[in-house]
């Protein structure tokens, strides 16, 4: 959709539809309050006849309002005003984009940036309000036979009460719209089938977004290469499958390189397929298991995003991938492989496969001699038992890094919770017969594995973001996400000066 910010009046604009904000005891917005005195206080009636309260996320569609050249005029409930919070705007912007959605509407004019939210700027709710609209209009349907439906919205305009706010809101609009085409290309990668997103054709997209953007350089390791590496761990989980092994190193420079430049580096887990191996998943669901990959597809979307905006930055991405099959060559519980970094680790349970293509590529990301590396992953499903499909969990080893993504997933309210990674949990790992084991039982399932995952981190700063409960829906709204894409953009932000 095409996406403009400049100075608009909602009594004399000719979109399809106007969204405007109202509050409760029948205040209104300004353009609210424009409407309402062109059609000679239809708004303020619609309040007092009770048919709309003004409460967060309520909407009422109106048409053919007197006094107004738009098609519609789409009321949204703002609460008590001067009292919405983050979580409130981002509530009132999907309830206003999906209301909209299911309109005929091609254009729509928003005026939801004027309402005020605690802690956030102009800048700020235009931001979020390209990203929503991107969201809710997203659509996948390039596999199913027949006539693809072309997007029936095609333009979003967003107000501005001044000139000098629209040039404010336009630098807004420019990076959602780069969030969202970040948050697309995860969410197509992550609803694409197994048949399709092979490990070859996942590390294939790499290089295409190297020809795409002349600021990224692309690399792919085949198997051959990554046995030189020593990288036994990643390669044990592929033996069951015909697929081949790959990793895909993407380089985005933005910055010369110097000692004070070093590298941000994201690590993305890419199970294209998780059968669980000889450990076999339940049936039931299993088709959900081509969303594995989730953690490489949202470092890709990250690195898409961070490109469209030129971000002053130098950022590598990893992805190591496979895919978990049982068969005649598949790894076996009680099998004892030896990682990159030479640690042997014991695998007793070859459903806890993540682990142990993350470990080779953390130990790869060493020679990058990194400011950061975070790790994004499908991890655990104890991850989804203890924080749902609300929060994205997170453990480091630098309090300073958890306190800068837990602030970047507050901003963008894809948000994070933060787990223990205490000494006291790593003897859960111990093995009989080599240096750890790859899972550490029942208990703390989720921190096991970010310990685990600890042991190949000691040399850097790092932090573990397990996206299990939140990289897709299931049910009827079925599909990725695309989180945690705002959560790490903003971070980039947060690293580059640009709040």
């Amino acid at each position: 959709m095409k996406i403009d910010v400049k100075t608009l009046n909602p009594k004399t604009s000719r979109s399809d539809c106007i969204i405007a904000g109202v509050h409760t005891n029948g205040e209104l917005s300004p353009s609210a309050e424009k409407i309402d005195q062109a059609s000679n206080g239809l708004i303020s009636d619609i309040l007092k006849s009770g048919d709309l309260e003004g409460k967060t996320g309520q909407t009422l569609l109106l048409r053919k309002v007197p006094g107004v050249r738009a098609k519609r005029i789409l009321l949204v409930g703002c609460g008590e005003k001067d009292k919405l919070d983050t979580a409130g705007y981002f509530k009132v912007l999907k309830n206003a984009f999906s209301a909209l959605k299911k309109t005929k509407a091609k254009t729509a004019v928003c005026f939801l940036p004027e309402i005020t939210v605690e802690k956030h700027d102009y800048q700020w709710k235009v931001q979020q309000s390209v990203r929503v609209a991107g969201e809710v209009f997203y659509q996948f349907d390039r596999l199913k036979s027949g006539k693809k439906k072309k997007p029936v919205f095609t333009g979003l305009e967003i107000a501005a009460a001044t000139k000098a706010l629209a040039d404010k809101g336009s630098e807004g609009a420019r990076r959602g719209e780069a969030i969202v085409k970040g948050m697309q290309l995860s969410r197509d990668l992550a609803n694409l089938p197994g048949n399709i997103c092979t490990p070859t054709y996942l590390a294939e997209q790499g290089r295409e977004l190297a020809k795409k953007y002349k600021s990224i350089k692309a690399t792919v390791l085949n198997e051959r290469s990554m046995e030189k590496l020593g990288m036994g761990s990643l390669l044990s989980v592929a033996r069951g499958s015909q697929e081949p092994a790959r990793m895909l190193i993407l380089k985005y420079e933005g910055l010369k390189k110097s000692a004070s430049t070093k590298p941000i580096v994201l690590v993305g887990k890419g199970v294209t397929f998780d059968s669980g191996g000889i450990s076999l998943k339940p049936g039931s669901g299993m088709d959900e298991m081509k969303y594995d990959m989730c953690g490489a597809a949202s470092v890709l979307g990250t690195m898409v995003a961070v490109a469209e905006m030129k971000l002053p930055i130098n950022l590598n991405v990893i992805v190591p991938t496979v895919e978990n099959m049982p068969g005649g060559r598949a790894t076996k519980p009680g099998d004892i492989v030896t990682s990159m970094s030479g640690q042997t680790i014991e695998i007793l349970n070859t459903d806890a496969e993540g682990r142990l293509i993350l470990c080779d590529a953390l130990t790869y990301a060493e020679r990058f001699k990194p400011k950061a590396v975070i790790d994004v992953a499908t991890l655990t499903g104890a991850c989804v038992v203890a924080l749902g499909k609300v929060a994205t969990g997170l453990m480091s080893n630098n309090e300073q890094l958890a306190k800068d993504l837990l602030q970047a997933g507050k901003a963008t309210y894809d948000r994070a919770w933060q787990m223990p990674l205490w000494e006291e949990y790593q003897p859960l790992l111990d093995s009989n017969f080599a240096d750890m084991a790859n899972i550490g039982g029942r208990d703390g399932g989720m921190i096991t594995a970010g310990c685990f995952l600890s042991r190949f981190a000691k040399k850097y700063d790092w932090a573990h973001l397990d996206i299990a409960g939140t990289a897709w829906l299931s049910g009827k709204n079925k599909g990725a996400t695309g989180r945690p894409v705002p959560m790490l953009v903003q971070y980039l932000l947060e690293q580059v000066g640009a709040h």
